[in-house]
């Protein structure tokens, strides 16, 4: 994954409404207007989450007669993912530092 494909992943979930849009797909395949209904935007307003999303590559939109349905495309949350997991031993080994930080503190207090 490149940069600029990773900054529009990150940049598209940075949006609460397009997170609950692709929570939404995650349960299956739906129309924009069953996309919309259960946000107090308009249809243009979720046209444009959308967009957003189909051009970071986490939806789809197919054409079946009328029905014109958008999928989950989860391969650009998995290469979030991966991302993400280079910089667990990190976050990890703060918790660890933190973990005896308060078990010496603790000790501390027994002692007193």
């Amino acid at each position: 994954m490149t940069n600029d494909q990773l900054s529009a992943t990150f940049a598209a979930l940075a949006d609460p409404t397009r997170r609950a849009i692709l929570a939404r797909l995650a349960a299956g395949e739906a129309s924009v207007n069953e996309l919309a209904q259960p946000f107090s935007v308009s249809l243009q307003a979720v046209s444009k989450h959308l967009k957003v999303l189909e051009r970071a590559g986490l939806i789809s939109r197919s054409r079946t007669a009328q029905w014109r349905p958008c999928r989950l495309e989860a391969a650009p949350l998995g290469e979030v993912s991966d991302w993400v997991e280079r910089y667990r031993r990190f976050w990890e080994g703060g918790f660890g530092r933190m973990e005896e930080h308060l078990a010496e503190l603790q000790k501390g207090e027994k002692d007193d």
